[in-house]
């Protein structure tokens, strides 16, 4: 938070020693309510010095950036930028000054300036700035060059005033060749018991261009009620009626009740005597004080004059903004005898309703209108949270004294004080209607300030702003305030448009925005005929060395410009375009041309005089429609123009600009003939059949696949930019087109992905015409099926840029995700014979070693997927014979596999422990193809095996041999992909200790019962 100090000035007490009194202001409200508590009972004595000063705030904003409208014929580019002394708050008030008919100039308020009276400390001065092109400088007008009067009394001199600090300068406004300027801090010295000063506040008048200077001081007129006009700051607000009747604001009068008072100049210069504290004026009027539930109001901190009782005599509006239970009010006063006949309500408390006040005349009805401002009005932010941002309300005049609320519009910058000042501008843009600018001094990205301007028209003031003008400083120890004051409605260079001047107190600056004239242009643009016909070729392109016919039509142009005071010829940059939406499309063909340059942009530079038109023709042509592809969508042709910006300057050292609400774009629309009756729209139907040379894909194979489709629009009108439209399921790829039938068209194709889908889209004529019947094929393959999917589908649709009945339906193509297996089960016995017992064998009652048992034997099985589908879950279960007859034949030494392959059975491998050889823990090796046993089924039976057995033929002719087998041998491996392969191997050893039979085993015939299961990859 900011805070100001203000030092009140010295002030002379009997007895005592001269003091120096400080009131400190906050920045974050406008006027404190501790006057209230300074002054709560009518009769209450005041100590010594002390005074309120309702004038002297300034706040710090917190920014939101707002969109910035396009400027308009404000000039912001060049603007006139006056400074004065550092410190001085040059630019608080500023105001225009007409020294004769032919010359306005600016004055300047610069309250904390320092002068060259006597003993006086930032008395405040008023600057007079005259203008011209070329540099002028600013210069102090000296309405009082005396410093502190005294009075004598019983023969000792008392300081009878205060000029130090009083704020001269921080009201100023003119009439003619008359100034008033205020210090509305001014104080005097009471005959009070305890003496002190007062803060009646002053004003001057300087007439007849400086040449006489008159002091105007209503308020000083007790010695000893300060709850009187004691505390009245009159000047704190002041305006001039047309006839040049001062109204002045003094919002302290009354224990700040405030007041208005009036007095006609003729009468304040005859009144005046120098010398003389407390003058008498004829005619003065003024309002008078109220019951004590009015005090702490602030009635005359804002005033306005206006007409609102149809008497031709102004009336006078005053702003209350802590009236109406601190509501605001604004109050209407005859312009006569200063009766209230009117007051208007604020609707928020808090809001300072009435701080400011300026009335207008913004919809041209002849009648005032009122607009008031709420600097500190809130509304909810998104947050929920209250936010001061501001408002501003228009009451528009419905008759005598009835005012008829129309439009209130709020600020967007948060502590903004959007309606901070309100300043009628006349009428800126020349167009019947007065317009209005509108301040938020502490807006801004960088809380440098914000002038709006609004626009009246018939229904009242606009709700938008026309031009928003940006201070050019940003916010320092203190913000630059710019927009704290603004004024209006005078043209300042003569060239026929109201000017603008802005104060930026803050940074001692005040900025002069010259109005630049305003051209309206009516201008037209035509095709003929706007229908092409690319079979009528009218005239002639040149294409190198030859010429081509080509489609051409006729295309003119006409402008013209009309504007108060603007200079004899204007110059325009004027743009033609054709085709313009595909000039703005990347790549797009534009499709018509200009005949001499045979580009799409025409561009020259047109001289046109004020009130006349210029016209231009000239011819463009269609190209080849093999160049294009879009014959449905209309030609775009536009035409755009500007105000040459390298034009010379006027007379006035300023470039004229286009009326913001001038359409500088024309389009007009030319159609390419597509023979499809009257309307020129062409409706087809279209139609598709698919047909696919499969209807199931294996899963593992790349299954190839062929679509063949028949495409054919059987409406009446034809198919442009027809493509057959075919999106892939994620599994498929695109191979090609179908080529080996000479029945089926070759098409174009492109393959592109969008979205993570990929697509393909197939060129099938443009137009594809009526009657068209066309069979194509197009060619896939779908390698990447999953085990998780039982279909898969391709999508094809014809698709058209027609505007009505543009697509056939879709057509599905579903195809089955099916698993086929080959599997393949091929062993060896190793040896293939076997003859028992071998020569040089014994049998040992107590086997220690492997060879103890008899002669050795090794199977080797192999499980082979031949595909194409993996499969998983595949089992093979082995059965061998351990016994024969009672007696041992095969003792299981060991099981070992390769692969993936995991075994197992529920009888004991070596159960005696035997050792064993080195030699029998090898791997099994990888059988040859063909080898051995083939089953080339899963689903054999056991018993199926068992009777190939040659187990007894060799025997002893015992057809009652029994077998004691080696069950559930069991082989599992969990998925099994294609061309895998697994193998295991049963090392064992022939033993029959108490036989003596001759056994022949051979691997064709096997011994061991196999069972192979596998169950399907595709699972449901």
């Amino acid at each position: 938070m900011q805070f100001r100090e203000i030092q009140q000035p010295p002030h002379k007490v009997k007895g005592s020693k001269k003091t120096t009194t400080k009131v400190v202001i906050k920045t974050n409200r406008i006027l404190m309510d501790s006057f209230r508590n300074m002054c709560s009972e009518r009769n209450r004595s005041r100590a010594p010095g002390k005074v309120n000063y309702p004038l002297l705030s300034t706040g710090v904003c917190l920014i939101i950036l707002i969109p910035m409208c396009a400027a308009f014929n404000l000039d912001v580019e060049n603007p006139a930028v006056y400074s004065g002394p550092n410190g001085s708050y040059f630019g608080y008030s500023v105001e225009f000054y007409l020294t004769n008919s032919s010359s306005v100039s600016v004055v300047i308020g610069a309250p904390k300036a320092n002068t060259s009276q006597l003993n006086i400390t930032e008395g405040g001065s008023v600057y007079y700035c005259p203008w011209s092109i070329n540099e002028s400088e600013c210069h102090n007008i000296e309405f009082d060059s005396q410093g502190d009067r005294t009075v004598t009394l019983n023969e000792t001199d008392y300081q009878a005033e205060f000029k130090s600090h009083q704020w001269f300068g921080a009201t100023i406004r003119s009439h003619g060749d008359t100034i008033l300027a205020c210090a509305p801090l001014y104080s005097w010295r009471t005959k009070a018991d305890t003496p002190q000063s007062d803060t009646t506040g002053t004003c001057y008048l300087s007439v007849k261009n400086f040449t006489k200077f008159v002091e105007y001081a209503p308020c000083r007129t007790e010695f000893k009620n300060e709850g009187g006009q004691g505390y009245c700051q009159g000047g704190f607000s002041a305006d001039f009626t047309k006839d040049g009747r001062v109204v002045l604001g003094g919002p302290g009068s009354f224990f700040w009740q405030g007041q208005v008072i009036s007095a006609a100049k003729e009468e304040i210069i005859k009144a005046y005597y120098p010398g003389y504290f407390m003058q008498s004026v004829e005619g003065q009027i003024q309002t008078r004080q109220a019951d004590i539930k009015y005090d702490d109001s602030f009635r005359g901190y804002s005033v306005a004059v206006g007409e609102f009782t149809g008497d031709d005599v102004e009336d006078f509006v005053a702003g209350v903004p802590k009236g109406g239970v601190l509501g605001g009010l604004v109050s209407i006063f005859n312009g006569i005898d200063l009766k209230s006949m009117l007051n208007i309500s604020g609707d928020q408390m808090g809001s300072y309703f009435g701080y400011a006040v300026a009335t207008a005349d913004v919809n041209n009805d002849g009648m005032t209108d009122v607009l008031v401002g709420a600097p500190m009005y809130m509304i909810r932010g998104s947050d929920g949270r209250l936010e001061e941002v501001g408002r501003v309300y228009v009451y528009l005049q419905r008759g005598n004294l009835s005012l008829e609320s129309t439009l209130n519009l709020t600020g967007t910058q948060v502590f903004g004080r959007f309606g901070n000042t309100i300043a009628p501008l006349g009428d800126l843009n020349q167009d019947g209607y007065d317009d209005v600018a509108i301040s938020c001094p502490f807006g801004g990205e960088n809380q440098q300030g914000l002038v709006l301007i609004y626009n009246g028209y018939a229904g009242g003031l606009k709700d938008t702003p026309s031009q928003v003008i940006v201070g050019q400083w940003a916010s320092g120890i203190m913000p630059a305030s710019f927009g704290f004051a603004v004024r209006g409605a005078k043209d300042l260079d003569m060239n026929g448009y109201p000017d603008l001047i802005v104060g930026a107190f803050g940074v001692d600056k005040a900025i002069l925005y010259r109005s630049r004239p305003i051209v309206t242009v009516n201008a037209s643009l035509n095709v003929n005929p706007t229908m092409i016909n690319p079979e009528e070729k009218t005239c002639s392109v040149n294409n190198g060395n030859t010429t081509i016919p080509a489609s051409c039509v006729n295309l003119s142009f006409c402008l013209a410009a009309d504007g108060k005071y603007l200079p004899d010829n204007l110059s325009f940059q004027i743009e033609v375009l054709l085709d313009r939406v595909k000039h703005k499309q990347k790549g797009g063909v534009k499709r018509a041309l200009f005949v001499d340059s045979q580009q799409a942009l025409l561009q020259r530079t047109v001289r046109v005089r004020n009130g006349e038109a210029v016209c231009h023709q000239t011819r463009i042509y269609l190209r080849d429609d093999k160049e294009f592809r879009d014959k449905l969508s209309p030609i775009a042709i536009s035409l755009n123009f500007s105000l040459d910006p390298k034009a010379e300057f006027d007379s006035h050292n300023l470039r004229p600009i286009l009326n913001y609400q001038t359409s500088e774009i024309i389009e007009r629309k030319a159609q390419i003939l597509l023979g499809c009756g009257e309307d020129n729209i062409c409706v087809p139907d279209l139609k598709l059949a698919v047909h696919g040379d499969r209807k199931e894909v294996y899963l593992g194979d790349d299954n190839s696949l062929t679509l063949t489709f028949n495409a054919r629009n059987v409406g009446e009108g034809g198919a442009y930019e027809a493509e057959l439209y075919v999106v892939l399921p994620p599994e498929a790829d695109y191979s090609g087109i179908a080529r080996n039938n000479e029945t089926l068209t070759q098409l174009t194709c492109s393959y592109e992905t969008e979205n993570q889908t990929r697509y393909l889209s197939c060129d099938l004529g443009n137009p594809m015409k009526s009657g068209t019947s066309l069979w194509a094929g197009l060619r896939f393959t779908v390698p990447r099926l999953k085990d998780t999917r039982k279909t898969v589908q391709f999508e094809l649709q014809i698709r058209s840029k027609n505007e009505n009945n543009s697509h056939s339906e879709a057509v599905p193509y579903q195809l089955e995700v099916v698993v086929q297996a080959d599997v393949i089960l091929q062993g060896v016995s190793r040896p293939d014979k076997v003859v028992f017992p071998p020569s040089n064998w014994k049998s040992s009652k107590s086997p220690r070693v492997e060879q103890d048992i008899g002669p050795a034997v090794q199977h080797v099985y192999e499980l082979v997927n031949k595909g194409p589908s993996g499969v998983s879950h595949t089992v093979l279960q082995l059965s061998c014979p351990l016994r024969v007859q009672g007696q041992d034949l095969l003792y299981p030494l060991e099981i070992s596999t390769e692969g993936p392959v995991n075994c197992t059975t529920n009888y004991s491998i070596n159960s005696l422990q035997l050792k064993l050889q080195q030699s029998s823990t090898e791997q099994p090796p990888i059988l040859v193809s063909g080898q051995g046993h083939h089953i080339a089924r899963r689903d054999v039976q056991r018993d199926q095996l068992a009777e190939h057995t040659n187990l007894g033929l060799v025997d002893d002719g015992d057809p009652s041999m029994t077998g004691l087998f080696l069950e559930d041998l069991q082989c599992t491996h969990t998925v099994m992909g294609v061309e895998q392969s697994v193998s295991g191997l049963l090392n064992a050893h022939y033993s029959s200790p108490d036989t003596h039979h001759t056994l022949q085993l051979n691997h064709t015939a096997g011994c061991c019962s196999l069972i192979v299961g596998t169950a399907a990859s595709l699972l449901p």
